[in-house]
């Protein structure tokens, strides 16, 4: 896929002389994140009045800000594959999904096709050129639910500032072992575990991270729960709920050691071991839109999966 071109001229407004043109650029170009714009400066593609300057130099009104950039496909090998997605909205501006257990979200190592990025680029050849094919946050493969993909530049640069500032509202659903006696609040930094390198944990070295969780209801040896995230960490609510001792039925990593009650009968047992992947699903996004700012919320129901485990659970208890 050949890269964009990004090729236009701003003046500076009066009331932005002597401040740095960093600072001057991202207020005139709110459509590309500061950062993008400071690697540009860097780079050598923006000049004032013809010279190059550094990101910390100081602009004039009136002076004339010329960019001439390229934006490229963060990975030109992405292909796009004839894979079913189920698309719960589209506009414009976002495609909104509900992510199938068992797929992955990027290509990499292990996974280099068959994942949503390239059901994505079938879907809407145009997200090859919107860094990371369009992806604002993604879901573990094992994670089912809703996700938020851009259609523009402009959109995915909103949305990304909206997550970093925590404008971005995800609620999760999770089925977890143990009878939890109320909801609450966990504040735990997250970060690599000290000797496998794959996991993470909770460390005082690690990324300060908040989850919050609610019953939905309690079980005899499991709960069902609603949580809602402050922060993005790696695994964070897999991480945090085993670290509270509950961990998520299913989680082949966080999950320990399968242990249940001796009154547990033998289907429940059976059912709650044998489930094949954690028990999480994001249910529930809400956010400023990026083009009219206006709240928009959307919901994915549970997978057939977790409903599924669900109603085990509730007949085995209610028998």
């Amino acid at each position: 896929m050949s890269p964009v071109d990004e090729n236009f001229t701003v003046i500076v407004p009066d009331r932005h002389s002597g401040k740095r043109l960093d600072q001057v650029l991202a207020r005139l170009c709110p459509q590309h994140s500061r950062a993008r714009l400071q690697t540009w400066i860097r780079n050598g593609f923006v000049t004032v009045d013809g010279a190059s300057l550094k990101q910390k130099d100081t602009v004039r009104g009136g002076q004339s800000i010329e960019v001439r950039a390229q934006i490229t496909s963060h990975n030109e090998t992405w292909t796009g594959q004839e894979i079913p997605i189920d698309v719960i909205h589209e506009d414009e501006a976002v495609l909104v999904v509900n992510k199938a257990p068992g797929i992955v979200v990027h290509p990499g190592a292990g996974n280099p096709d068959r994942t949503l990025v390239n059901a994505l680029l079938y879907y809407c050849p145009e997200l090859a050129q919107i860094p990371r094919a369009g992806i604002v946050h993604r879901l573990d493969k094992d994670t089912s639910g809703i996700m938020v993909v851009a259609k523009s530049l402009p959109a995915h640069t909103r949305l990304v500032r909206d997550l970093s500032e925590r404008k971005i509202t995800r609620e999760y659903r999770a089925v977890v072992h143990g009878q939890l006696i109320s909801g609450g609040t966990i504040t735990a930094a997250i970060g690599r575990h000290p000797t496998q390198r794959t996991r993470m944990s909770v460390t005082d070295k690690g990324k300060h991270a908040v989850t919050h969780y609610r019953i939905v209801k309690k079980f005899p040896v499991c709960t069902d729960i609603k949580l809602s995230l402050e922060t993005g960490r790696t695994h964070q609510i897999r991480v945090h709920m085993a670290h509270l001792g509950n961990p998520v039925i299913g989680d082949p990593v966080y999950g320990g050691r399968k242990r249940f009650p001796k009154n547990v009968s033998a289907t429940l047992r059976e059912a709650l071991a044998a489930f094949p992947r954690q028990a999480l699903h994001s249910v529930r996004l809400e956010l400023p839109h990026p083009v009219t700012g206006n709240r928009v919320e959307w919901d994915a129901p549970l997978a057939a999966d977790m409903e599924n485990l669900l109603a085990v659970i509730r007949s085995e208890t209610d028998a």
